[in-house]
C-alpha cells in the first residue's frame, strides 16, 4: 500500500509538497524524503507528531530517544513503520524540523493507494520555496517580541466590537483551507 502525504507550511504561502511512500516504510524514510524534497539537512533533530483533527499533538515519533522517564510509549523513527500509526486518509501529522523555535510542517495523508508498492519514496508535487530550516534564535525572539508589543499597543476604536462589517462567517472553517487542506 502507498501513502500520499501533502505537506504545507504556515510560514510560506504557496509552499506545498506531496510525498508518496510505501506504508511499510519507516518514519525515518519519510523524514529523509521530506528533507530531500525541501533541501534540508537530514542530521538536524526532528520529530513527527500524530495529531487529531484539530491539530492537537497526540503521539510523538522521535529521531532519537530523549526522555525515558515518560509514561508514554517511545516511538523512534528508525523502528516505527508508517502503517503502525497511520491507517486513515485524512490523518494529520506535524513534522517539527526546528526544535529551538518549534517550527513545523503540517501534513495530511491525502490518499491510500491499495495494491501498490514503492521501493523508494518520491516527491510527486513540488510548489513554492520551503522555509529556512533554521533561523537565528535572537532574531526569532525579537520578531515575536515585536509582534506582541504591536498587539499590546494597537488602538481599537469603539466600533471594533460592534462593527457592521464584522461577519461571524469570517471564523468559519472554510477560511482556513490552507491549514485544513480542504482545497
Amino acid at each position: 500500500m502507498v501513502y500520499n502525504f501533502r505537506i504545507v507550511s504556515d510560514e510560506v504561502e504557496n509552499f506545498k509538497r506531496e510525498i508518496k511512500i510505501d506504508a511499510d516504510a519507516t518514519f525515518l524514510d519519510l523524514k529523509n524524503a521530506i528533507c530531500d524534497a525541501v533541501d534540508f539537512d537530514k542530521n538536524q533533530l526532528s520529530s513527527f507528531f500524530i495529531c487529531d483533527d484539530n491539530w492537537e499533538k497526540r503521539q510523538e515519533v522521535t529521531l532519537e530517544e530523549m526522555d525515558t522517564s515518560s509514561d508514554q510509549d517511545v516511538y523512534l523513527m528508525e523502528d516505527t513503520l508508517l502503517s503502525d500509526l497511520i491507517d486513515d486518509e485524512g490523518q494529520h501529522l506535524m513534522f517539527t524540523f526546528d526544535y529551538m523555535t518549534d517550527r513545523s510542517f503540517f501534513m495530511e495523508m491525502k490518499e491510500l493507494i491499495p495494491g501498490s508498492n514503492l521501493m523508494d519514496p518520491i516527491c510527486s508535487l513540488s510548489l513554492g520555496k520551503a522555509p529556512q530550516q533554521t533561523v537565528d534564535l535572537d532574531e526569532f525572539v525579537a520578531k515575536v517580541d515585536a509582534k506582541a508589543a504591536a498587539a499590546a499597543t494597537e488602538d481599537f476604536d469603539e466600533d471594533f466590537y460592534g462593527s457592521d462589517s464584522y461577519n461571524d462567517d469570517e471564523f468559519d472553517a472554510a477560511g482556513f483551507d490552507e491549514m485544513t487542506f480542504d482545497q
